[in-house]
Formats: structure tokens, C-alpha cells, sequence
């Protein structure tokens, strides 16, 4: 299942607040996978290879965030092996969500870049980043009729603050379908009706 949403952006010093909330990088780790894709369910072996840690390590955060109710468990008659979600109920969900945003860049791409291009209609991130992982690259895909070359000069400036390499794949509405993100982890960071809406793409 593919997951796309999307976050207003408040601002703050997101690093700052972080180190201050989560001091271990594995809980970092932890939350920024999930936090970033609400819906997606993680369990205990895939996140020992994903983070290349011990199972004990990240049953202890699992456990920790557990309790903290920052995520919960998922039951079902078909799930055989325990599984974790975001715990979208949670009174400081958003605003964590937010923190780890910013951590990540993504609050400047929108307020920097997507919000100064007016045919724009959506943007969503794919790769390391959408998953919850920081990386030296961010991948796009941009959807709309907009002026490359200004885009271009936007994507420079961007670059030049985060410390990272964007990548973009550009479509036109006309030639974009959902299809495309379907074998992909996305994250929608921006439509031109509605710049808080959160989409979910299933396969």
C-alpha cells in the first residue's frame, strides 16, 4: 500500500525541539517512519533490517513509544505478526508530525518553492525521505504546467539551505495517473485545492 499525505508547516527550530523530546536516534528513526506515513504499519524484523539494529533495541522503542501512546498496536484477525501505527489520536500527533517536517526539509520546499509556482497542482516525495529516513537527496515527482527554468533557479536557492540534492521528475496533468506512485512510498506534500489535505493512494 502506497500512503501520500500532507502537513502544515508551523514554524519552529525543529532539530532543537527533537534532541530535546527524543534523544536516542533510534527513536528518531522510529518515528519518522511513521510519523511521515500515518497509515503504514511497521513490524519488529522489519525495522531490525531497515535500521541495522538488534530486535532488542528497537523492541525497547517500540515498547517506550508504546507507552508513551505515541503508537499503537494493530490487531486483526489476519496479522500474525505484531504490528505498530501511529497513533493518529494522539494530542501532540500534529505537532510532532510537524517537528519531524521540518526536520527533513520539507517545510522549505513548500514555503520556498511550490508555493511561488502557481500552476503548480501537486507534489509528492518519493524515496529514502518518504519513508521516513533522512537523506542527502529528495526526490519529486511535480505535477502541473510551470516554467522549468524558474523552477529550476527556486530548486538552487532550496538546495543551498537544506544541504541537499532535489531530483525531480516533472508531468503534466494530463500525462500523470496515480498509477505511477503505486509501486513507490509517497508522500503528498502539496496540492493546489487544498494545501492541508491529507490524500492516502492504496493500491
Amino acid at each position: 500500500m502506497t500512503h501520500c499525505a500532507l502537513a502544515f508547516i508551523e514554524p519552529s527550530s525543529p532539530l532543537i525541539l527533537i534532541n530535546q523530546l527524543f534523544t536516542g536516534k533510534i527513536r528518531l528513526k522510529l518515528l519518522s517512519r511513521i510519523l511521515l506515513n500515518p497509515e503504514t504499519q511497521v513490524y519488529l524484523r522489519q525495522l531490525e533490517k531497515e535500521f541495522n539494529v538488534s530486535s532488542n533495541t528497537v523492541r525497547i522503542e517500540l515498547n517506550k513509544l508504546t507507552e508513551m501512546k505515541l503508537i499503537e498496536e494493530v490487531f486483526g484477525e489476519k496479522i500474525k505478526v505484531k504490528k505498530y501505527k501511529a497513533n493518529l489520536l494522539h494530542p501532540l500527533y500534529h505537532s510532532l508530525r510537524n517537528i519531524i517536517y521540518q526536520y527533513l526539509g520539507i517545510d522549505h520546499l513548500i514555503e520556498d518553492i511550490f508555493n511561488k509556482l502557481g500552476s503548480l497542482q501537486e507534489v509528492y516525495i518519493t524515496g529514502d525521505i518518504a519513508e521516513g529516513k533522512n537523506s542527502l537527496f529528495i526526490d519529486l515527482i511535480v505535477v502541473g504546467e510551470i516554467d522549468k527554468l524558474y523552477y529550476n533557479r527556486l530548486v538552487e536557492k532550496a538546495e543551498l539551505i537544506l544541504n541537499k540534492k532535489i531530483r525531480t521528475g516533472f508531468y503534466l496533468p494530463s500525462t500523470f495517473s496515480t498509477q505511477i506512485l503505486r509501486e513507490v512510498t509517497c508522500v503528498c506534500i502539496f496540492t493546489s485545492d487544498n494545501n492541508s489535505l491529507n490524500n492516502l493512494i492504496d493500491d
